[in-house]
């Protein structure tokens, strides 16, 4: 999917946070209210223990509970005697990501009235609002804001669309002015946020969830889910789906019917979670719940509710290594484990899958990032990366011998920019090659020399981080025996 137009919504089961949308497309003031309803400001207690009741939970990833945000803020606002600010994290700077646009474009007033009920409970001097600077969503955005009266002054910051921007302390950094990194090392919003204050720091979801369990009360909001994960899900179905879209779905929903809606085809893994989640087998996802405690049961996880699917006519392994390659390029480089070990673990990933390393070294270097970052980057990566290898084992065999899958890399997995357009790889001729061992010596990360003292390499295409490497290594072949060729 390009960010350049919102994909189609579709629902299974009872439609909540896309209510309306088959018959209004986009809600404005007067189809939302139609819609939805009447609703009012509520007290922090009342609002506490709305959030408890809906045992709300952020649905930008971390799913930490929404109730103990709240509770936070209005214990540092009193200790500090400072007033709050409430910051709408809409940025959703994952490429393969969707559920947060289709709400702005589409139901912008949800994630505006849960911002509203926050602020007036906290007594907030200002809510603020980050989205990406892709434009998808801001006009709507901002149409609504023209329709109605919010409780505080509201405004729009707008951040730069990478990976590492919809952090929550980078986003919270890039509102304050500063680099749109997460800060050097951990720090409470609730605490310290925007311009000092206290802050209440969530996903675009999860205000429009609150929203929709204030006007139902929490008792008939939990009338869809299950007991420990109330409600409905939003997710993003793309990849190998005959019929990509953002999905919403009951809580402990199979996620076998949520396949069939969006048409998925025989598959070899399905990413769950997004790029800091998990891969699970075709096997696992006959299985699977929606939810994230039905999802843990098989291994993946519900992430920012991203689901992509791997069709059986790509290299699992070559797109997992285009993914953990991104990834360590978005990283904000400010501390060891992002600047040094994310591109070793990248490097890593590529040269097993190009079958001159063994898995134990992507292992290696997973566990030197794993828990030491200062923000969970890292370790998210590691995760995709572990998982991967796990998941796509009988894969890395193939690739451990040298000759590879036999698939190409398509890249299908929503990265910025095209898959590589001109793959190459390296070819010897054996009448020439006299074993001098010199292109060993220049690529020694894709060439060694075996037993006889002959070069040995993958017959895989040469990662394009090593292709000027493996260029320098056919110029200096004194017998002109290596060449560098269009990979078929």
């Amino acid at each position: 999917m390009m960010r350049t137009a919102v994909p189609p919504v579709a629902c299974v089961g009872e439609p909540r946070l896309t209510a309306g949308f088959a018959e209004y497309g986009r809600l404005d003031l007067l189809a939302h209210e139609e819609v939805h309803g009447p609703i009012g400001p509520m007290e922090p207690a009342q609002l506490l223990r709305l959030a408890e009741g809906m045992q709300l939970k952020g649905k930008g990833g971390a799913g930490f509970p929404f109730a103990r945000k709240l509770r936070a803020v209005l214990e540092s606002c009193e200790r500090q005697d400072l007033a709050a600010v409430v910051v709408v994290n809409a940025t959703e700077g994952e490429p393969a990501s969707w559920k947060d646009k289709v709400l702005l474009t589409r139901a912008p007033h949800l994630i505006l009235d849960g911002a509203a009920l926050a602020a007036y409970a906290l007594d907030a001097d200002e809510i603020v609002i980050g989205v990406a600077d892709d434009g998808v969503g801001r006009d709507s955005l901002m149409e609504a804001l023209d329709e109605r009266r919010m409780p505080v002054q509201t405004t729009i910051v707008t951040v730069p669309h990478r990976f590492i921007s919809g952090e929550g302390g980078a986003l919270v950094n890039g509102i304050n002015g500063l680099p749109h990194i997460p800060p050097g090392t951990k720090k409470r919003s609730s605490d310290s946020g925007v311009s000092g204050l206290p802050t209440l720091l969530s996903n675009a979801e999860t205000y429009a969830q609150l929203a929709v369990g204030a006007r139902l009360g929490p008792y008939e909001y939990a009338a869809l889910g299950t007991d420990d994960e109330p409600g409905t899900v939003l997710l993003t179905v793309t990849g190998a789906a005959g019929r990509p879209a953002v999905v919403e779905c009951t809580a402990g929903m199979p996620l076998r019917d949520v396949l069939d809606l969006c048409e998925v085809p025989d598959v070899q893994g399905i990413l769950m979670g997004g790029y800091h989640g998990k891969w699970i087998t075709p096997e696992a996802a006959e299985k699977a719940e929606v939810s994230r405690k039905g999802l843990a049961a098989v291994g993946g996880t519900l992430g920012a509710g991203i689901i992509v699917p791997i069709g059986v006519d790509t290299c699992p392994l070559g797109e997992a290594a285009q993914v953990v390659r991104y990834l360590a390029g978005e990283s904000a480089g400010q501390c060891g484990p992002c600047k040094m070990g994310l591109p070793d673990l990248a490097r890593a990933v590529d040269l097993a899958v190009a079958g001159s390393q063994p898995a134990d070294v992507v292992r290696a270097a997973a566990g030197e990032v794993k828990g030491r970052g200062a923000c969970s980057h890292p370790d998210g990566t590691a995760r995709f990366a572990l998982s991967a290898i796990e998941v796509f084992a009988e894969d890395l065999r193939l690739h451990s011998t040298g000759d590879g899958c036999g698939r190409r890399v398509k890249g299908v997995m929503g990265l910025p920019g095209a898959p590589d357009a001109n793959p190459q790889k390296l070819t010897l001729d054996w009448s020439r090659c006299d074993g001098h061992g010199l292109c060993a010596h220049v690529v020694p990360d894709f060439i060694r020399l075996d037993a006889n003292g002959y070069p040995a390499f993958p017959a895989t295409p040469v990662p394009t981080w090593l292709r000027e490497g493996a260029l320098k290594a056919v110029k200096v072949c004194p017998e002109l025996a290596l060449r560098l060729a269009k990979a078929e």
